[in-house]
């Protein structure tokens, strides 16, 4: 069952539909996507503009990243990349690391992530409980050879069985989204959406679903929305300065701090990136992130992560600036159950300094 926009004479109205005979589901693979799309009716009062997003929770491991990991796995499988017996291993925040895992298993492969150690322990922990070999890394810069990328990059060169989806270069993470999330975007909005903004760890998401929706209608607003606190890629975007490091990689200059949003602040510019046609570039802080997870619980009992929070963010600062009466569609990345060591554990609030912004009140 999914929420879909269907056009009246009276503007856009979301009715329930069941999938069609051809689209049921008979795996776990299969139910991936096809996510609803929810009004968050209460700052669309606020804002004057529809402010509409994907619940992407709703997918099988809980995150958008299920789409991208999907693809990553069943592109290999078509090359040939990727064999009966083999080992998938990618450096990941978390969110991908569980989807692999997930598709993984479904498919009788294994699996081994790195990532880094700021990661949350419920990721981590879930990663473990569906099989995987976890190796949690130092947080060091990634000329470092400790760096959780560089490590996925020795373990696939050291096994031929092994293989490496490489969410960051792969593009099969960003046509997941082209051929998926766009369309659905598309279709639930009845062509109505006129503003489309969220956050990258990867690129994949702004890519495909921008590229796919400027194809429809090239006057749709794409913004892209970077923590202010260790963010890059909004700087990109509006500059298009970067430099080459001696790895050959497009490094864009990181703004100082640390996210609370794990896995938010791409600080190269990908090959998923690279696709995306992206208007604007603009940020959100940790307090304005605390805020809205907390807003978003409270006032429309949605429960989800700093990313979700950062792109909500992200949709009510575009909301002035498009103005009243447009549709402004992002994404709830995933839920925030990943998060209740940190977001909604007291003492962790209290030693980040972030308590204060609990209960207030969100200024538009």
């Amino acid at each position: 069952v999914a929420l879909v926009a269907a056009g009246s004479a009276g503007g856009v109205y979301f009715e329930r539909h069941l999938k069609a005979p051809e689209e049921q589901i008979t795996t776990i693979v299969d139910a991936i996507g096809n996510t609803p799309l929810l009004e968050i009716k209460s700052l669309s009062n606020l804002t004057g503009c529809r402010i509409l997003a994907k619940a992407e929770f709703m997918n099988p491991s809980g995150s958008v990243k299920d789409r991208a990991a999907k693809f990553l796995i069943e592109d290999a499988e078509a090359s040939g990349q990727l064999q009966p017996g083999g080992i998938v291993v990618e450096a990941t925040g978390g969110n991908t690391g569980v989807g692999l895992a997930i598709v993984a298993a479904a498919k009788g492969y294994r699996t081994i992530f790195t990532m880094p150690d700021k990661t949350s322990t419920e990721k981590i922990d879930l990663m473990k409980v569906l099989g995987a070999e976890v190796h949690v890394q130092p947080g060091v810069g990634m000329a470092d050879p400790q760096h959780f990328y560089n490590l996925a990059k020795r373990i696939v060169a050291s096994d031929p069985l092994c293989f490496g989806p490489d969410q960051f270069e792969n593009i099969a993470n960003s046509r997941a989204h082209y051929v998926g999330t766009g369309p659905e975007i598309w279709r639930q909005t009845a062509g109505h959406v006129t503003g489309f903004v969220v956050a990258s760890g990867t690129g994949g998401t702004i890519g495909g679903v921008s590229k796919f929706l400027k194809e429809k209608n090239s006057a749709i607003q794409v913004w892209h929305i970077d923590p202010i606190e260790g963010g890059a890629s909004s700087d990109y975007v509006n500059t298009k300065q970067s430099q080459v490091g001696p790895d050959g990689f497009e490094y864009i200059p990181k703004r100082d701090g640390s996210t609370v949003a794990e896995g938010i602040g791409l600080a190269r510019v990908t090959p998923n990136f690279k696709t995306g046609l992206i208007d604007r570039g603009i940020f959100g802080t940790n307090a304005e992130i605390i805020q809205m997870v907390y807003y978003l619980l409270r006032h429309e009992g949605l429960f989800v992560g700093p990313s979700a929070a950062l792109n909500v963010v992200g949709a009510v600062k575009m909301a002035p600036e498009l103005g009243p009466g447009h549709t402004i569609v992002t994404v709830l990345c995933d839920g925030g159950d990943r998060y209740r060591s940190k977001l909604f554990n007291a003492k962790w609030l209290e030693d980040e300094k972030l308590t204060q912004y609990v209960d207030a009140p969100l200024k538009l």
